[in-house]
């Protein structure tokens, strides 16, 4: 009779072998061919969720699991992004120090990894709230003052009430603060630390062919960086004379320049105001504007508001004078400030021109058809010929036209402005500085000084860490929290140049700071006299398989990218790209939305672990979808998980009731059916591995297994190379109960540190068939699929295809049609 499965019994014998062993430390240099996987460090905001499960439990346990098995070595450490928001905001709400409740966070997220037999190196695990760990940005930082890619200035910030600090433009997301979903940010003058990643802006564009990264993430980024094309030329203001330049990447529809106009905030249209006795007015409609996000202000199809400035403007190319106004649909953040306005040829030119009865002038006419501007219902922005242009009508004006991406009517009339000096080529980026100041407590402090004499005084590299004050009284109230202005003993000090009085920086680092180089420091996380080993470093560089939220994609990627360069500027590393390939993980959801404990529909997995084990929970973690997908966490709760609990059920009984002859047992021989069964399935679930589809990699380990249980006249050689097929590669998902049967088996060492096994070519052949994928019935793919795949798989390898996924993104599966292994038809409707 099988003996009872005992998932706690095998948790309390395996966990504190494997610790005392060291069994998952990576080498301090590769010996061999190395990968490096890593997931993105969390917040220690609280214990773990099933996000976090899912993402360092699931897919990159199993990565890391199957890499070694495959021979390689493996560098899979973990930390701990500690300091910043998060972190803080969660000690807010309890009334308690950061430090307190961030290290007690790390202790319980430990034990909940360790129980979870993450494989981990431990020796490498840091917090970024660490001073020994901290040290190194301030270091990171004045290397970068040194160089003037940090610097101070006052700007407008966006400043969220409930955060009590500025956010970077990439923490506005669909206008709102990035952690507080209903907060719309203040705009405020303050003076900031940036560090200038403009100057990067061309090689973060460039470098990005050499990344294996999702679609979606490298076009968010290519958007954000925002690389323009165009001209620069300059209008004056007929009543002050005033020269405003202005950015277009449309230089060839100078001439047809209607009305010009302001952003609102822009200094100039507050003067020409003020001249025409408007400032009281203009005050009002820049108040109105200022509430209105950037997101809403730039909107389509919505009334734009516009202040009439009482002034003219003088197009430089044919002296003609237009209207000025000031609106909220031009944004200081882009360009100058100010545009040109050429309604006939762009969208939210035409409206506001609509809006008001300003004219409408075509200056590129398609070749096909004759525009008439007073019946035009949208502006038009294709291809054409010059009209109404002087001596440039007829020239084409499309792209290509010239060779290259750039229109040759803008080439040529860009030219034409550089010889009667009236403009100048320019590119333009819509990506702004890094705003690094933030106005909290509980962050990395900057390593200057302000001196009245000496002005700011960097502090020596002796001096660091620079570390935050503990001693600070944390009791925040609704509208206040401690920054490091409430430690005045701390603040006060003496200028390291003159010896004089001086105070510190205030304001803490942008917790992205830490994880913009924390993948470098793991691979020499213990080095006291320099960031890391060049050496080491280089060895184990760049990580393999990065994995983490698609929300990251144009903030933490952006500057990790950027830090990364900076290092290899320096001569620190060889690296010139930190993350050759990235996965974006799918979220888990309840009822429709991100897991919370403010919402109330967080499911903890302690509940899990304790009721069914962390076999059970990982095997189910990865068997609800691919990775990518999200998955929405049904009411049952914990229970949902029984189903991969009586999969381990099955497994054990299947050994244990079998393991006097599967002990015994000699190698296997002959062509019978059950081993072309094993290898066949053997093959299935490597191929599927090397794709990271786990899903269907468990799906086919289920076959197998039940393939065994069933196989009643098998010999035991035969079944007993099935059963360790079965167990090889369930290692890597469930290693508990993998573990415990192998040594059951008399196996030799841990199946952890054993080969992968490998099919037999000659008997894991199996005939195959192309199916078909379509989406709504057309057809998107094709797949070679066994004949024999079931439904399951069949749907499984569908939504595995990347073309169908992109098909698929944004729209609900209303229905399955599946027709093993002919046919597998989605049907869908917008999301």
């Amino acid at each position: 009779m099988a003996e009872p499965y005992d998932f706690r019994a095998l948790e309390e014998k395996w966990l504190p072998r494997w610790e005392s062993d060291e069994a998952w430390a990576a080498p301090r240099t590769p010996t061999g061919d190395k990968r490096y996987v890593l997931e993105m460090y969390p917040y220690p905001s609280g214990d773990m969720h099933m996000g976090h499960v899912e993402n360092f439990a699931g897919i990159g346990d199993a990565i890391a699991r199957y890499w070694r098995m495959r021979g390689h070595d493996v560098l899979h450490p973990f930390g701990y992004d500690a300091l910043g928001l998060p972190a803080e905001n969660a000690a807010i709400t309890r009334g308690i120090h950061p430090r307190d409740w961030t290290y007690a966070n790390i202790d319980q997220f430990t034990r909940s990894c360790k129980r979870l037999a993450i494989s981990y190196d431990w020796d490498r695990c840091f917090a970024s709230s660490d001073p020994v760990q901290y040290k190194w940005n301030q270091w990171i930082f004045l290397r970068l003052l040194e160089r003037g890619l940090a610097y101070r200035k006052t700007a407008k910030v966006n400043w969220c009430p409930k955060c009590h600090t500025v956010l970077a433009n990439e923490q506005i997301s669909s206008g709102f603060c990035w952690r507080h979903e209903d907060q719309v940010p203040e705009i405020r003058d303050l003076e900031q630390w940036f560090f200038k990643i403009t100057d990067y802006a061309d090689r973060l564009l460039d470098d990005m062919d050499e990344l294996e990264w999702p679609d979606a993430v490298l076009v968010q980024q290519k958007n954000w960086i925002g690389r323009s094309e165009g001209a620069v030329v300059t209008f004056k203001i007929a009543e002050t004379s005033d020269e405003i330049p202005i950015f277009t990447t449309r230089p060839d529809t100078l001439w047809g320049v209607t009305f010009f106009v302001f952003a609102a905030e822009h200094r100039t249209a507050a003067k020409l105001a003020e001249r025409a006795g408007k400032s009281a007015e203009y005050a009002a409609f820049l108040d109105e504007v200022r509430r209105t996000t950037d997101i809403e202000r730039m909107a389509a199809e919505r009334e734009r508001k516009a202040f009439n400035l009482g002034a003219r403007a003088i197009n430089p190319l044919n002296g003609e004078e237009v209207p000025v106004y000031a609106s909220d649909y031009v944004l200081m953040e882009y360009g100058t400030g100010a545009i040109m306005a050429v309604p006939a040829h762009d969208q939210r030119d035409f409206e506001f021109a609509r809006q008001l009865g300003l004219p409408v002038r075509v200056v590129i006419q398609p070749e096909d058809e004759s525009l008439d501007e007073n019946a035009m219902t949208e502006a038009y922005v294709g291809d054409g010929v010059m009209v109404h242009s002087g001596a440039f009508d007829g020239t084409p004006s499309r792209a290509g036209s010239t060779g290259s991406d750039v229109r040759e009517a803008v080439h040529r009339v860009t030219e034409y402005l550089e010889e009667k000096g009236l403009g100048r080529s320019e590119i333009h980026y819509r990506m702004r500085d890094w705003l690094i100041s933030r106005q909290r407590y509980w962050g990395t402090p900057f390593p200057v000084v302000y001196c009245t004499d000496d002005g700011i005084v960097p502090l020596p590299d002796a001096d660091l860490p620079l570390e935050i004050p503990l001693d600070v009284e944390y009791k925040p109230t609704e509208d206040q929290v401690p920054t490091l202005a409430s430690a005045p003993d701390w603040v006060n000090t003496n200028c390291p140049k003159c010896g004089g009085p001086a105070r510190r920086e205030t304001d803490t680092m942008d917790g992205f700071m830490d994880s913009s180089w924390y993948f470098l420091r793991f691979t020499d996380p213990q080095n006291d006299e320099a960031i890391f080993d060049q050496e080491i470093a280089d060895a184990w560089m760049p990580v393999d398989q990065y994995i983490g939220g698609i929300e990251h994609a144009v903030m933490h990627l952006i500057y990790a990218r950027f830090i990364t360069k900076f290092l290899h500027d320096l001569g620190l590393t060889e690296l010139k790209e930190p993350f050759r390939k990235l996965m974006n993980q799918g979220q888990i959801r309840m009822g429709g939305r991100r897991m919370s404990k403010s919402r109330g529909n967080l499911v903890a997995p302690t509940d899990v672990l304790d009721k069914y084990g962390a076999d059970a929970l990982r095997v189910f973690i990865l068997f609800i979808g691919p990775p990518e997908d999200d998955y929405d966490w049904p009411p049952e709760g914990a229970d949902v998980v029984i189903g991969a609990f009586r999969f381990c059920e099955r497994v054990w009984r299947l050994v244990t009731s079998n393991v006097d002859a599967l002990r015994s047992a000699d190698a296997p021989s002959g062509d019978g059916e059950l081993r072309r069964a094993v290898h066949g399935s053997l093959q299935a679930i490597t191929d599927r591995f090397e794709r990271f589809a786990f899903n269907t990699a468990i799906s086919e380990m289920m076959t197998l297994q039940r393939t065994l249980a069933s196989a009643k006249s098998a010999t035991a050689p035969e079944l007993r190379e099935g059963v360790d097929v079965l167990l090889h590669t369930l290692a890597p998902i469930a290693p508990y109960i993998t573990e415990e049967l192998w040594e059951c088996l008399g196996g030799e060492g841990s199946i952890h540190a054993r080969p992968w096994p490998v099919a037999d070519p000659a008997l894991a052949a199996v005939e195959t068939v192309t199916m078909v994928v379509q989406v709504d019935g057309r057809v998107r793919d094709r797949i070679e699929v066994g004949a024999g795949i079931s439904e399951a798989d069949a749907v499984a390898a569908a939504k595995g295809s990347e073309s169908v996924r992109k098909f698929l993104d944004g729209r609900e599966i209303q229905k399955e049609i599946v027709r093993p292994p002919k046919l597998v038809n989605f049907v869908t409707r917008p999301a």
